[in-house]
């Protein structure tokens, strides 16, 4: 028991940090501040202090222990016959549960059933309103607890959705880096093999072995960039060597999601790649990005010689990673030359 409370003592206020306000406080403050009055033309009650419990409403995530304390501070100053329309306070315990640290909640928690508590002592209420008020309270609080663990579930997920791409793209660096080493070693060699009696060749060697670093040079960057979580745009897929890349991009890319814009990247690159890898005789690499209010579609294009094997292309990783933000990606020999690759990214990742 002394283990569990000191866990709740010290959780810290969730991360990220809620909102201070949002047009939808201003719009439940007026609504609560209408049916208050209403209450009050009817009853004949005086509003002004149960008005003041209203402005509460635009703090409670941001300071959830202090509105609790001021809120039901200020409810022993009103008999609970007065009430009635104050059921707007028991969206402070469910901010204190969802917002409020440890201490916060255990504080808070000892206010609301303090108040209730008071409140039987003195007369004002009944065991069985007692009851029904700590159901009704703390029942609101359980809501916001759960909603809080879930939103910390949800963004564990998303960490390690995130930390298994990072591995996936360091894996991809290791694998870029083998290949194009390799095929430098291969050229030196070929070049030191005929440096002797055929300099042209060694010099073509060298030019090769240049072309080659480069290649490999700016693929590192590139990796080494999502990596640091620096996304670098479709555009820039231009400048790389090879034969020329055409991006056109259909919709607005600018409020995607983080990990559906690395995706997404990352999908074109290498599918870029591997068409300048291996498609035979390509003259121009097509890259299109249609994106819409739901998703993002992707198809990348060359027009090399046809029946380009698919095992050149990673198709299995790239399904992967459609499929870990609940989208699809495929590959095949295009309707008349080269290889397409196709994938579609919700614009909201689950």
């Amino acid at each position: 028991m002394r283990e569990l409370l000191r866990s709740v003592w010290d959780e810290p206020r969730p991360t990220p940090p809620p909102p201070a306000r949002v047009w939808r406080d201003w719009l439940l403050v007026a609504a609560v501040a209408a049916a208050v009055l209403i209450e009050a033309v009817v009853t004949r009650v005086n509003p002004l202090l149960v008005l003041a419990l209203v402005a509460t409403l635009l703090w409670r995530r941001t300071r959830p222990l202090l509105m609790v304390a001021i809120a039901f501070g200020l409810c022993a100053l009103v008999p609970y016959a007065e009430m009635s329309a104050e059921l707007f306070l028991t969206l402070l315990p469910y901010a204190l549960f969802r917002w409020g640290s440890g201490r916060e909640v255990l504080a808070g928690s000892a206010i609301l059933a303090g108040r209730l508590g008071i409140g039987l002592v003195v007369g004002e209420i009944t065991v069985a309103e007692l009851i029904a008020g700590l159901i009704i309270l703390f029942g609101s609080g359980a809501l916001g607890l759960a909603l809080r663990y879930r939103a910390r579930a949800r963004l564990r997920e998303r960490e390690q959705l995130r930390l298994l791409e990072r591995e996936r793209l360091a894996r991809d660096l290791h694998d870029t880096v083998a290949h194009h080493v390799s095929a430098i070693a291969i050229r030196a060699q070929a070049g030191q093999a005929t440096a002797a009696g055929d300099p042209e060749s060694a010099v073509q060697a060298l030019r090769l072995i240049e072309s080659e670093a480069s290649r490999a040079l700016t693929e590192m960057r590139a990796m080494v960039r999502m990596l640091r979580d620096e996304p670098v745009g479709l555009p820039e897929m231009r400048e790389q060597t090879g034969p020329p890349v055409d991006v056109q991009v259909d919709g607005d890319l600018d409020d995607l999601p983080p990990r559906v814009a690395a995706t997404l990247y990352r999908l074109t690159q290498e599918a870029v790649t591997n068409a300048r890898r291996h498609a035979r005789d390509a003259t121009r690499i097509t890259v299109r990005v249609a994106a819409d209010e739901t998703a993002v579609r992707l198809r990348v294009s060359d027009d090399g010689a046809p029946g380009t094997p698919a095992s050149g292309y990673g198709l299995t990783g790239m399904i992967e990673r459609a499929g870990l933000l609940g989208g699809t990606c495929s590959a095949g020999p295009g309707p008349e030359r080269g290889w397409t690759v196709d994938a579609v990214l919700p614009r909201v990742a689950g």
